[in-house]
């Protein structure tokens, strides 16, 4: 499921069933194969998480 407002960067890949929260941030090149929390800007292969904006949780 993705949530509203998402960005993705280029060639992203999300492997398996995962939920991605409202304004979630992914970066170019960027594997996701977890679930992502509201917020989250995340980069990276596997995937880290940089910062979540506790604003865009609510």
């Amino acid at each position: 499921m993705i949530g509203n407002n998402v960005e993705f960067g280029a060639h992203v890949v999300v492997i398996g069933p995962v939920t991605l929260g409202d304004n979630v941030k992914i970066g170019a090149g960027t594997v996701v194969t977890k679930d992502l929390a509201a917020g989250q800007v995340v980069v990276g292969q596997p995937f880290r998480v940089l910062h979540t904006h506790r604003e865009m949780q609510e």
